[in-house]
């Protein structure tokens, strides 16, 4: 007995090496250590130190010791590397939102409406506006699909007064010639963006001008007005915070889903982090077993008649697009 619980402990020591030192493979190779060749040099040299080390030296616990303070001392390091907002953006993601607030108005600017002729190629256009909170009167959830329905990407839209509407998209921060890359997502390769846009163009940008398009749907949600208020001030805080202190994105634990659940949760939502959080695409599913969007449809017929491309397609860039994608969606009954 005593000889299986060590071979079982020795097992899960093994599992425990090899994903620590996968992990810090990579998180040397995507590091700000200066020039490629170090990087890899040293990205190579560490799983083979680390077999050298079991292979060679006497005491495997004292090796194994050793070698969780080295790793502790890797991540250490690792979480010293900074985000930075003067890097060589992209475009579209150059501008930084912010807001200002006076008493229940605020005023959001840099609110991003590019005019596009293809996706990679438009003019870049911002305006500012002011939206008064005791006008506030819907919150839309928007899930955009491109790769099945497992995965997708979330964005929050604010309404007001019935016909003003704005969007916040939590997004990569990439620099000029850079690539998405869910790997380096994980590693402190891009910083996060809050982008505050125009449904013309955060909406339109998919479904008109993306090769090939991306299927968005969009779910008006019950939420009171209070609850609401609260929920977009939470991201008007996080602006700013951003635009004072920038942060790394991360595949995980700050992205485009997660970092909603979080704003749900600090304007007081039942939203939890389970499976369907990180699996972004079942997200709109999460919030009907919520109860947070309308339930007198079965979900897939709600899903269904949730669909925007066509009518996204046939408004166009027309003044009223907000209004007009959004006629005869499923409003949800009030609570009680």
């Amino acid at each position: 007995m005593r000889s299986w619980i060590r071979y079982a402990g020795w097992a899960l020591a093994s599992l425990f090496i090899a994903a620590t030192a996968t992990w810090g493979v990579l998180a040397v190779y995507y590091s700000n250590l200066p020039g490629e060749g170090l990087r890899v040099l040293l990205a190579v040299g560490l799983p083979l130190i680390t077999g050298l080390a079991f292979a060679l030296l006497p005491n495997r616990r004292r090796t194994l010791i050793g070698y969780i303070a080295a790793m502790a001392l890797l991540v250490m390091w690792w979480r010293t590397i900074p985000a930075a907002n003067d890097r060589n953006w992209q475009p579209d993601v150059a501008v930084l939102a912010y807001a200002t607030v006076d008493g229940p108005k605020v005023t959001l600017h840099n609110i991003r409406h590019l005019h596009y002729r293809t996706e990679t190629d438009f003019d870049a256009r911002y305006y500012d506006k002011t939206f008064d909170l005791e006008r506030l009167d819907a919150v839309d959830l928007i899930a955009v699909y491109w790769m099945g329905d497992a995965i997708a990407h979330i964005m929050v839209s604010f309404g007001f007064g019935g016909r003003d509407f704005v969007t916040f998209s939590i997004e990569t921060r990439k620099e000029t010639g850079e690539n998405y890359s869910t790997v380096k997502g994980f590693f402190k390769q891009y910083e996060l963006i809050y982008i505050v846009g125009d449904e013309r163009d955060l909406i339109r940008v998919r479904t008109d001008y993306r090769n090939p398009p991306e299927d968005v749907y969009l779910f008006r949600l019950r939420m009171d007005p209070e609850r609401a208020r609260r929920l977009f001030m939470s991201y008007v805080e996080k602006i700013n915070q951003l635009r004072a202190s920038p942060e790394w994105y991360n595949t995980a634990a700050t992205n485009c889903t997660t970092n909603v659940v979080w704003h749900l949760q600090a304007a007081g939502g039942l939203a939890r982090y389970n499976w369907r959080v990180f699996l972004s695409g079942y997200a709109p599913q999460y919030a009907y077993m919520l109860g947070a969007l309308d339930t007198r449809l079965p979900f897939e017929e709600l899903r269904r008649r949730s669909y925007i491309n066509p009518r996204a397609r046939a408004v166009g860039a027309a003044e009223d697009f907000s209004l007009r994608i959004r006629e005869g969606l499923p409003v949800p009954a009030k609570r009680r």
